[in-house]
């Protein structure tokens, strides 16, 4: 029961992340219609509309005509996440997390973490290959980064057949593996980029109690985007960082209760207090 309670958030996304793919295969192999499509374009018990925002905007500037289902569904997957689940997507939905997960894992397994490097991968590097796909876009007339996503490529891969598209996602657990700690979803996924962007007002947030704190550090340890974490030790408050992807390590970890799930705006003035 200990374990399963310490690691309640790791199961429920895992939970998330092969249900929505069961789904999506289900749908395509025994034509269930729950969830039928992809993580591109889907359609929600044949009625409601969801489709990536991102891919929407790369299509727009590529000049695509843009059906009307597929404007509304961008609407509401960009409403969810810019009013309440933040970059919640990378972490709770994301097929890739699984693999660069399990590439980190085995980092800390093999001690690779300890190696020094000579080079510093800046994490707003994502943001630069967000405008570049974008532009790209915009001159080829195609949505740039969908062609090369391993998103989409393990997404379909697994709910037609990964074919040679498993070479790229070989790619990214090895570069996670061997290249930098976090590599893909931390310093060059343009799509994280994006979600860190439109979910930076969200409601549901990582909330930090100072008093409880006993400054173990564990939680920026283990946290993929540990500069979100600055207040550590310091002070009592919400992490507002966009990059945080709400996937609840930092709590799992914190042995003294001090990180834990709460509405942000809705108790800010509180925590301001403490």
């Amino acid at each position: 029961m200990t374990w399963l309670f310490k690691h309640r958030f790791l199961i429920l996304r895992r939970l998330s992340q092969i249900g929505m793919i069961f789904l999506y295969f289900a749908a395509n192999v025994w034509g269930w219609k729950i969830l039928q499509g992809n993580l591109g374009s889907s359609l929600l018990f044949e009625t409601l509309p969801l489709s990536d925002p991102f891919a929407v905007v790369q299509m727009s500037a590529a000049g695509a005509l843009l059906g009307l289902d597929l404007l509304i569904g961008a609407g509401i997957i960009t409403l969810f996440y810019a009013l309440i689940g933040g970059r919640a997507f990378c972490s709770w939905v994301c097929p890739v997390n699984m693999i660069t997960d399990a590439a980190n894992g085995l980092r800390r397994l093999l001690r690779i973490n300890e190696v020094e490097y000579r080079y510093v991968l800046s994490r707003h590097l994502r943001y630069w290959i967000l405008a570049l796909s974008i532009v790209l876009s915009a001159i080829f007339g195609v949505a740039a980064f969908e062609f090369v996503s391993p998103i989409g490529i393990l997404n379909r891969g697994l709910i037609f057949g990964i074919g040679f598209g498993g070479a790229v996602i070989a790619g990214v657990f090895l570069f996670d593996l061997f290249g930098a700690k976090n590599g893909f979803c931390g310093h060059l996924c343009p799509l994280g980029g994006f979600y860190s962007l439109i979910g930076r007002f969200s409601l549901i947030r990582v909330k930090h109690n100072q008093e409880k704190c006993t400054v173990c550090m564990k939680c920026t340890e283990i946290c993929p985007e540990k500069p979100v974490l600055h207040m550590i030790g310091k002070r009592s408050e919400f992490v507002t960082m966009g990059e945080c992807s709400n996937c609840a390590r930092c709590i799992e970890v914190c042995e003294s209760d001090a990180l834990h799930f709460d509405i942000r705006f809705l108790n800010q003035k509180k925590s301001a207090s403490l």
